[in-house]
């Protein structure tokens, strides 16, 4: 694969940071209702207390901005990071470039989840979520437990044994979503709109559970760079430079789910973020996962929060699912890529 790595890294990573800050302004400015960025700016230095207030902003200008725009992309912002940084982890894991967060299950435990909650139809929350959101999480990371368990042969887990497991649990997981979409028509319709994505539910409280899961996972990563890269070599050769090769799988697995599980709890599923970001920012720095993983985060939030944005504007009124917005812009971006890199393509 032909890769555009920087001469000027900092200049790079000085560059995405903007991209990210004009993101964020953009979507916060978009909308039903625009609103003007230097209204948009002075809104934000009143709050933060870091600019006099003013007196010509309205008390709608300031919910609007704060209840609900900015919160809205801060999620869509960390969805974004915490989806590509799965991605990453997960194709370099499994050594396979058209593995994504959703590879082993987490997908379909999370919509599972989802529809057992929308059933239950309780008004009661769990550590600050509704129920939806606390039982996609769970119902994720329960999903990936099962495939593990079933993977496992003897002490080890071969990579084609997951890939199947995964695979099968989805597919018995998706099968009981479906016949209890059958039992009720109102579970049809909402868990139909939950699996397409979107941030129309986002608020502070929310970001307030998952913002600590997210960021920690992510620094945790930092750690698991060098095994990442020693494994894309293999399991033989990864072991022979000293990695502990099923202590590591182990780890970097629980870790890209904790990240796949934390995401959807609060936008439902989004697709095709954890498959091609992280494609994009190997051809910015290149394979080596050190600067790969924070690209990868710090490119998926940008593309997210656009992504949000055009869901809510194409249409405005109407909002379209931001999954729809995703697979529109990724399917395309995607083939492109197959298409360009087929001859050359290694990690």
């Amino acid at each position: 694969m032909r890769r555009i790595i920087s001469r000027h890294p900092r200049a790079t990573w000085g560059i995405l940071g903007v991209f990210l800050l004009g993101a964020v302004l953009l979507g916060t400015a978009g909308g039903a209702v625009p609103i003007p960025l230097e209204r948009i700016l002075a809104v934000l230095g009143q709050e933060l207390g870091v600019a006099d207030s003013v007196g010509d902003l309205s008390p709608q200008e300031v919910a609007i901005v704060m209840e609900v725009r900015l919160p809205r992309v801060i999620t869509a912002a960390v969805v974004g990071a915490g989806l590509a940084l799965a991605g990453a982890i997960f194709q370099g894991l499994l050594r396979n470039p058209l593995a994504d967060p959703y590879v082993i299950g987490t997908a379909a435990g999370a919509a599972l989840g989802a529809t057992l909650a929308i059933l239950a139809s309780t008004g009661l929350a769990t550590f600050g979520f509704l129920p939806v959101p606390a039982a996609a999480f769970l119902g994720a990371l329960l999903a990936v437990s099962i495939v593990y368990r079933i993977s496992l042969v003897g002490s080890r887990t071969p990579i084609i044994t997951l890939l199947l497991a995964g695979f099968a649990v989805s597919s018995v997981l998706t099968a009981v979503m479906a016949f209890l979409w059958l039992l009720n028509d109102v579970t049809l319709k909402r868990t139909i709109y939950w699996t397409m994505g979107g941030f129309s539910g986002s608020g502070w409280s929310k970001l307030a559970v998952v913002v600590p899961l997210l960021l920690g996972a992510g620094l945790v990563s930092r750690v698991f760079t060098a095994d990442l890269n020693a494994l894309l070599l293999g399991e033989e050769a990864a072991a022979h430079l000293g990695v502990e090769v099923e202590r590591r799988k182990l780890l970097l697995l629980a870790l890209g789910s904790l990240l796949t599980a934390a995401a959807v709890s609060i936008s439902g599923l989004i697709g095709f973020v954890g498959l091609i970001i992280p494609h994009s920012a190997r051809l910015l720095f290149g394979p080596e996962h050190r600067p790969l993983l924070p690209a990868s985060a710090l490119i998926g939030a940008i593309f997210l929060v656009l992504a949000d944005l055009f869901s809510r504007t194409l249409l405005a009124p109407q909002e379209i699912p931001v999954g729809i917005i995703t697979a529109l812009i990724g399917a395309p971006f995607f083939i492109y890529l197959l298409r360009s890199y087929k001859r050359e393509y290694s990690f």
